[in-house]
């Protein structure tokens, strides 16, 4: 029984790599495999003055709803570096910004994964969270998805109330939970309850200016290459 308690939480971190692949792959067959995440441990102490996992499940709305989204994605990548990672199916990465069908596919890093749509984000989702809950995993990086909720809003609050404290969402479109207004100057409305998690107003974000940044942290995120040996 001892050598099995040790042996499942090696099998868990072996089998990480593999689970981005299938479910990066599941609904576009374009989605090329990513490159197997650092080894790390999280911290989260730190809270940055923008927390994009200050609200669990966070719907936008207004003329800066994009916007919105596309900072605290790249926050999340910035700033919170190892302890973050950001979850973001195709469709809404090409939407948010700008990347065509064959960005971000061999340079996505450790910290930022786009699978092809949001059904595989989804599932990719709770089976590595049912994974860490079931191999008493800690430390591993919270995960944050950006993501139009379309159909599947109540499977998306089903994972938040399971692992509130390892998931988060930033979801645009008709969000029937907790939900602020932007507007295109930034400024933000929402309850009050809410409105007291985020601030008064959010910094503009170009469509342009978040693809150049995007490509800079999946680069910087990138797996360090090991040197051939010389003979």
């Amino acid at each position: 029984m001892l050598l099995l308690g040790l042996l499942l939480p090696a099998v868990a971190a072996i089998g990480y790599p593999m689970r981005r692949r299938i479910y990066a792959m599941a609904g576009a067959s374009f989605i090329s495999p990513l490159p197997p995440p650092a080894e790390r441990k999280a911290s989260f102490t730190y809270r940055p003055a923008i927390d994009p996992f200050a609200v669990p499940l966070l719907g936008l709305s207004g003329g800066g709803a994009s916007a919105t989204a596309r900072v605290f994605t790249l926050i999340a990548l910035e700033e919170l570096g190892n302890t973050a990672l950001v979850v973001i199916p195709r469709p809404d990465a090409t939407v948010l910004f700008g990347l065509a069908e064959d960005d971000l596919l061999d340079e996505t890093g450790a910290n930022l994964f786009i699978p092809g749509n949001l059904d595989a984000a989804l599932a990719y989702m709770e089976t590595e969270l049912a994974i860490r809950r079931n191999t008493g995993t800690t430390g591993a990086p919270r995960l944050l998805l950006v993501a139009d909720g379309g159909t599947e809003t109540d499977r998306i609050e089903e994972l938040q109330g399971r692992h509130p404290e390892e998931f988060a969402a930033v979801l645009l479109g008709d969000w029937p939970g907790e939900s602020a207004s932007v507007d295109e100057d930034g400024l933000v409305q929402a309850p009050p309850a809410l409105a007291a998690a985020l601030p008064e107003r959010l910094p503009a974000m170009s469509r342009t200016e978040a693809r150049d940044r995007l490509n800079a942290a999946a680069q910087r995120h990138q797996p360090t290459p090991r040197r051939p040996r010389r003979r």
